[in-house]
């Protein structure tokens, strides 16, 4: 077996792990089994007697919905758009139609998912930012993975020094954890909702990464050149 076909396969496998993970966490959500974990972190994030007032300064809160609002669709639409803006310029039309795919298919299969489980937001906790549809999957923690893992991604192939390629994907990944965290710190989503999100988020990253250097080596959309 070749090294490509070896990490295309490691890629795979990954995500595969990472559906599996979010199945049986979606299927003790479906039968209504609660997740101990759940209601512990909700409870340790607020106040004492007053679940309505999460832990920390006062100026906490604000900069958690600052954060969080990083993985709203609103937000997310305007980075990928500025992002396929800059591919067309520099004449990569294919790469550009993929990343729009690639980030509206996941927004799709995630807005699906909620409407098929249909979990309730939490109860324990008061509501710290308007919203609008069911508890799961976390769509912030989902769509934040989607698009910051597959930029982060993208932008690393155009680095040649690996601390650069590591600096990049870490910060992805750094955004991606905050912006789920933030949504368990403002009480909106279960911690199961927003692992959930990151597992279906992720899985659905690592298979684009994996369909996009499969394309590349054929010569069907161009390799990223360098900044």
């Amino acid at each position: 077996m070749s090294y490509a076909s070896k990490t295309y396969f490691a890629r795979l496998l990954v995500a595969a792990i990472l559906l599996f993970i979010f199945g049986s966490i979606a299927e003790e959500v479906i039968e209504g089994e609660p997740f101990a974990f759940d209601r512990a972190m909700l409870v340790a994030m607020r106040e004492p007697g007053n679940p309505a007032i999460p832990v920390g300064p006062a100026w906490l809160p604000e900069a958690a919905r600052d954060v969080t609002s990083l993985g709203s669709t609103t937000v997310i639409g305007l980075i990928l758009f500025s992002i396929m803006g800059y591919l067309f310029l520099e004449r990569r039309p294919a790469v550009a139609w993929w990343m729009f795919g690639a980030v509206s298919g996941g927004i799709l299969l995630n807005n699906l998912l909620k409407l098929g489980i249909g979990r309730p937001r939490p109860e324990i906790a008061g509501v710290a930012v308007k919203v609008f549809s069911s508890s799961f999957p976390s769509g912030h923690a989902s769509l934040s993975a989607i698009a910051y893992l597959t930029l982060g991604a993208l932008l690393a192939r155009t680095q040649q020094s690996i601390a650069m390629r590591l600096y990049v994907m870490s910060l992805a990944i750094m955004l991606t954890v905050l912006v789920g965290l933030t949504r368990i710190y403002l009480g909106v989503h279960y911690p199961s909702d927003v692992l959930a999100g990151w597992c279906i988020g992720s899985a659905w990253a690592i298979a684009c990464w994996a369909i996009t250097k499969w394309l590349q080596d054929r010569g069907r959309i161009a390799s990223p050149a360098p900044l």
